[in-house]
């Protein structure tokens, strides 16, 4: 968390306000992020003008003339659009001022990051060897079949590689592998092409009425605009252990998969 869907929710939410407008200074009060924030970040930043805001799996990219600011909300992070003069809370660590508004950049665990690139982007160490965007069509039920041949690990952890496919975290795991009926554990390889091609369609279905329900909000998370997600009421297997299949009525189980939370329907998703 986030995972693509409150990534692109914070996209969409602050694209409007940031083309177009010029970084006025960045006030800094936090360096400490999963990677050092540059230390020359104000002078760097201060005066560009922003051409676009974009994203590359849960990496949000706002680009400039000279280059790219590279922004990770990590385990916990979020960015709001708050009005001048509003005063800093506790872990608001960076502040983007721009005329008649403040991006401020939020994170209590500090896993996040906020980087700066000149040149190519498609040569950042942290993009380059990333896999397709699952919204994108070149992402289909053919590219995921022969992607998993071969491939004995399980299908959930495989969906969470950002080498197959990017932005699939474990929320989405298991709740695409409900709609299509799959079991966590299924190795990749045992899948069949008709298999795959419903796979696919149940994730980018299951994305986009996340992406139209503003995201999940579990702990932190919050939009641009400082309000929570609200797909998680629309779970039928995540953190829904004991509790009634919405196609069955069988309980849903819970076990361990790779140091991380598994849901599924022992019914609806046979091994």
């Amino acid at each position: 968390m986030p995972e693509l869907p409150e990534v692109e929710t914070t996209r969409r939410g602050v694209e409007p306000y940031l083309c177009n407008q010029t970084i006025q200074q960045v006030i800094v009060r936090e360096h400490r992020l999963r990677w050092p924030v540059p230390p020359d970040l104000n002078s760097r930043l201060s005066g560009l003008v922003v051409r676009h805001v974009g994203r590359r799996a849960k990496y949000l990219l706002i680009e400039f003339d000279s280059g790219y600011l590279l922004i990770h909300l990590g385990m916990s992070g979020s960015l709001r659009l708050v009005e001048p003069g509003t005063p800093p809370e506790k872990h608001d660590h960076i502040d983007f001022i721009l005329q008649d508004r403040i991006l401020r950049y939020h994170d209590p665990r500090r896993f996040g990051a906020v980087l700066w690139h000149m040149g190519p982007l498609e040569f950042h160490p942290l993009l380059k060897n990333l896999g397709p965007e699952p919204l994108d069509a070149e992402f289909d039920g053919e590219r995921l079949y022969q992607s998993t041949r071969g491939k004995k690990g399980a299908i959930k952890q495989l969906l969470m590689n950002n080498h197959l496919v990017v932005g699939i975290g474990n929320i989405y795991a298991n709740e695409t592998l409900f709609d299509a009926a799959i079991h966590p554990t299924r190795s990749g390889q045992s899948l069949s092409r008709a298999e795959c091609t419903l796979l696919v369609d149940m994730i980018k279905q299951t994305l986009l009425r996340s992406i139209a329900a503003g995201g999940s909000t579990l702990r932190d998370f919050v939009g641009a605009d400082s309000k929570p997600g609200y797909f998680q009421q629309s779970y039928k297997v995540y953190g829904r252990a004991g509790l009634p299949c919405p196609r069955c009525g069988t309980p849903i189980y819970q076990m361990r998969q790779g140091q991380r939370s598994s849901y599924y329907c022992p019914l609806c998703q046979p091994c």
